[in-house]
């Protein structure tokens, strides 16, 4: 399995997920300019793509859905545009070709969003963003896979530093909001395994964070927790920074 996160902030998110012959994307937020580079930049094209997963209709995950107005198109939310749309429930384990994927309910202020868990039968990834909290009935689904996309979307004290009205920043600390830095990694402690080789920390704020804030909460709240991270690869993705993750890859 190869995963390319091409974007991801509230300026766009878009995620490629290859196995085998079997080709995917998650949302197709940002510009057309920059998806269609993107993806030519990590050897892939739209019409190679066999379905897209959509997160919900927040404009930040769909906004390029035109691009993709052909490609059969699965998800839980609603959104116009898309001229093949399966609906999926809730934890609902479905396949695309070689991909077996499951749907996990988030809590975030769009209708129905939702997060996944990709495996192709010999990894699994669990992408995750845009959520206030991990329901603790979930987690059971999300342990011990070797990739993880997931969200450290800001640093609270750095938000409430912010110019940002504060009807804004009590929705993004909502529990129908966005992770932060600690609840991210106090998150991750409690799913991650002997398997996990890698996590990206995705969604960061622009103006709430910084990749150095990210990384700093994940690596202080797993060595409280007494985790070894030499294993693994982790990093903090930026908004308009490719993250690609691969079995030997050291990207």
């Amino acid at each position: 399995m190869r995963i390319d996160l091409l974007c991801s902030g509230s300026k766009g998110n878009c995620c490629l997920v290859r196995a085998k012959d079997t080709q995917i994307v998650i949302d197709c937020g940002s510009t057309k300019r920059y998806l269609t580079q993107s993806l030519q930049a990590v050897g892939a094209q739209i019409e190679q793509t066999d379905a897209i997963l959509l997160t919900h209709s927040h404009s930040d995950h769909v906004s390029q859905r035109k691009l993709f107005a052909q490609i059969p198109m699965y998800s839980y939310c609603e959104v116009e545009g898309f001229e093949r749309h399966t609906h999926v429930e809730p934890l609902e384990q479905f396949r695309i070709r070689e991909l077996s994927i499951r749907l996990i309910p988030l809590s975030h202020d769009a209708p129905k969003t939702a997060g996944y868990v990709i495996s192709d039968g010999e990894q699994t990834l669990v992408y995750i963003t845009d959520t206030g909290y991990i329901a603790n009935s979930n987690k059971p689904y999300l342990k011990n896979a070797d990739y993880y996309i997931f969200e450290s979307n800001h640093d609270v004290p750095m938000l409430m530093g912010t110019s940002r009205p504060l009807y804004l920043k009590q929705r993004i600390l909502s529990p129908s909001g966005h992770l932060n830095n600690e609840d991210s990694a106090k998150n991750l402690t409690e799913l991650v395994g002997e398997n996990t080789t890698d996590i990206v920390l995705a969604h960061l704020s622009q103006e709430a964070n910084t990749p150095e804030l990210a990384l700093k909460a994940l690596h202080a709240c797993f060595a409280r927790k007494q985790i070894p991270t030499d294993g693994m690869q982790i990093r903090a993705a930026e908004q308009f920074q490719i993250e690609t993750i691969e079995r030997g890859s050291c990207a």
